[in-house]
């Protein structure tokens, strides 16, 4: 551990799928000495896809946690998943992360995924750096990819370095800060570099770059400014502390270039890591709440001194209990003790702490505030809750998953293996916040969701390989939902007498679509009382609360969740012998069922944003096929010798859809896909699914 948390940096690598991320994982892993010997992703040797499954397909479907030394600093690093599919993963590590490197295909560009991942990154302020990767590519263009980056990302790159020729001519790279050009040495492997002047066909360019360097860094620090106006000499300590302000405060995302297989650049992105992205003091102290009052939010600290608060951001299931993987933000954990989940109000042991390294553990008796640790023992936990010091109770704010996108039956394939299943698929839940499963209660089946095809056919293979679950799958469906066009309002009313005590339960409610800010239905249901002088008696309001978002599991018109609700109660009675918070419960399912014929109900199918890039030859039938499919195109624009498509399509169209990408274009068509939003389905194709 470092002796001081200015030396400790938790950071993730993120990007679109196959823009190099674990690559460059492997080689900071050799090049920090955590391991002797190089993996590679296509050879299925990576460190961090440590999963049979990640192996066999070449991509990262788990976040993989590990700590590694540099230059006197220790560096958190989590190596996280590229497909949309595997979102949760992201979203749950950039969630207790202090900074993040995003990685971009020199060839490419800023692609779908990562606008998703840079949004995600966005909406927890973290201060990202950018590293241009694949310079050896055929069809590298840096000037390309830093335009996506400006007019895709909205974000702001300040190049701290240019490449030295692309493609095959790809031989190091311009160093602007300290004005050296950098040459890597392949026969060692990287591991050493050579610093020259900058070659003499280069110099003007480069001193013009530079110059727009200090002017962009001038501008978030008023010392540069200063000098850089009255034309006094600037030396490179002075620049990066003006390049740190900007990092840290959002304005700026420093850009590093290189590639990571040819082993170009990867250590100058390690000192860029430790020089600009945040210690865990650098970051703005966290407003957590008191269990169950919202309202009265307490302060965390960045302080190994205080009171322990921990946010557990995944859980795996392993033989001996399952792993929680903790962000430590206040305080010191050690092994033995007692710690309360806050969320839960539970009282949980901590057994055992590790350090991870990929699938790897280390024993450790305590960690502290600022590290980010795994540890055996907590039973009750789940993603997203808070585990504290039991005498200071704290809940810190949770982690919010997109909702699933589609839909498979699944049984076991012998009755032996029935119970076994369940048990499974209870792991499977609390490992993956984005996996769902339900019991059809007409058709008796047991349904699962997930976020793609993808998702639900590695979490299939995952029970047959892990848990040891012989299960048949049926064909994939759409998750679809159904919304209200229109406020209306219904009562309720459960009356049973039998002998003694009856049940007696009366309520009025009143229902209202809730919207987005840009037009499109909530995926919220919200649920208020207005009841005045006692017409249903505050003890009875939570059973009418639960009542209420039951019925809301099933619609009326083909029994899917409704959502974009705002449900009201107004009004009702009571009894003061026969009523029971089951009476209540029923009464307000009955007044759902009336009230949500009467709101104009419609049916709601996830919609995806697509792109597809395929050769100009194939442009005009892929883009038919598009239209076909309901499709809207909402870009399209050249790229090389390539065409690159945008498009909104409904899910329901796109099963298969990658066999029928590569039959059009023959093999050379490649598509990504990620949820959008949920919109109303057309009048005849909703008639079809209701039937």
């Amino acid at each position: 551990m470092p002796s001081t948390l200015e030396k400790l940096r938790n950071i993730g690598i993120m990007a679109h799928i196959d823009a190099g991320k674990t690559t460059i994982t492997e080689r900071i892993l050799y090049y920090t000495g955590k391991t002797y010997k190089m993996g590679e992703v296509h050879d299925g040797t990576a460190v961090m896809d440590y999963m049979e499954e990640e192996q066999k397909r070449g991509i990262t479907i788990t976040s993989a946690a590990t700590k590694c030394p540099w230059k006197g600093y220790d560096i958190n690093l989590i190596d996280t998943p590229g497909h949309i599919d595997f979102t949760a993963e992201v979203e749950r590590s950039l969630r207790v992360l202090d900074g993040a490197v995003a990685v971009f295909d020199a060839s490419e560009g800023v692609q779908a995924q990562s606008e998703t991942v840079w949004r995600q990154g966005h909406k927890y302020n973290l201060p990202c750096l950018c590293f241009v990767n694949k310079m050896d590519k055929v069809g590298a263009d840096f000037e390309m990819t830093i335009d996506s980056i400006r007019d895709k990302l909205l974000a702001n790159p300040i190049l701290l370095q240019i490449p030295i020729g692309a493609e095959d001519s790809f031989s190091g790279i311009i160093d602007l800060i300290n004005y050296r050009a950098v040459f890597y040495r392949a026969e060692e492997l990287g591991a050493t570099f050579e610093e020259t002047e900058i070659p003499a066909e280069l110099q003007q360019t480069a001193k013009q770059l530079r110059n727009q360097m200090i002017e962009l860094a001038a501008e978030a620090d008023d010392e540069l400014m200063d000098t850089y106006i009255h034309d006094k000499p600037i030396d490179s300590t002075m620049i990066n502390r003006a390049i740190r302000k900007g990092t840290l405060s959002g304005k700026l995302h420093p850009v590093f270039v290189g590639s990571a297989l040819k082993y170009v650049g990867v250590q100058k992105l390690l000192d860029g890591v430790l020089a600009y992205l945040p210690s865990p003091l650098d970051k703005p102290d966290l407003v957590g709440h008191k269990p169950n009052n919202e309202k009265k939010t307490i302060t965390v600290k960045c302080d190994r001194n205080g009171s322990m608060v921990a946010l557990a951001f995944k859980i795996t299931s392993d033989v001996h209990g399952d792993l929680s993987f903790l962000r430590i933000y206040q305080g010191m954990l050690k092994s033995g003790r007692r710690v309360l989940n806050a969320n839960r109000d539970k009282r949980e042991n901590i057994t055992r702490i590790f350090e991870m390294h990929a699938d790897e553990r280390k024993i450790l008796d305590k960690a502290s505030a600022g590290d980010i640790v795994a540890v055996v023992g907590l039973k009750q936990t789940l993603t997203g809750d808070t585990i504290c010091d039991p005498k200071k109770p704290v809940c810190l704010p949770s982690i919010n998953f997109p909702q699933t996108v589609i839909t498979m039956s699944i049984e076991p394939r012998t009755s032996v293996e029935k119970a076994k299943l369940a048990d499974a698929l209870a792991d499977l839940k609390r490992e993956d916040p984005t996996f769902g499963c339900k019991v059809d209660v007409e058709t008796g089946q047991t349904i699962i969701s997930g976020m793609g095809e993808l998702h639900l056919e590695v979490l299939q293979h995952k029970l047959i390989r892990e848990k040891g679950v012989n299960v048949r799958i049926g064909k994939p469906r759409v998750a679809y939902k159904e919304a209200i066009t229109r406020s209306a309002e219904a009562e309720g009313k459960f009356v049973r007498q039998t002998g003694g005590h009856g049940q007696y339960g009366h309520v009025v409610l009143s229902i209202e679509p809730l919207l987005t800010e840009d037009g499109l239905t909530s995926r919220d249901v919200e649920f208020e009382s207005k009841i005045v002088s006692n017409a249903v008696p505050r003890e009875y309001i939570p059973a009418v609360e639960r009542g209420v978002k039951d019925a809301l599991g099933t619609g009326v018109l083909a029994s899917y969740p409704v959502v974009g609700v705002k449900v009201t109660l107004i009004d009702g009675s009571f009894h003061s012998v026969d009523s029971s918070d089951l009476a209540f419960e029923q009464a307000a399912a009955i007044a759902i069922e009336k009230v949500l014929s009467q709101a104009g109900p419609v049916l709601l199918e996830p919609v995806m944003r697509l792109q597809v890039v395929v050769p100009e030859a194939s442009f005009g039938a892929v883009q038919g096929n598009i239209l076909g499919k309901r499709g809207l195109i909402t870009d399209c624009h050249v790229h090389g010798n390539m065409r690159v498509i945008d498009a909104k399509v409904p899910m329901a169209e796109m099963f298969g859809y990658s066999s029928e990408i590569r039959s059009a274009t023959a093999g050379r068509g490649t598509f990504t896909m990620e949820p959008l939003s949920y919109e109303k389905v057309p009048e005849q194709i909703a008639k079809q699914i209701i039937l």
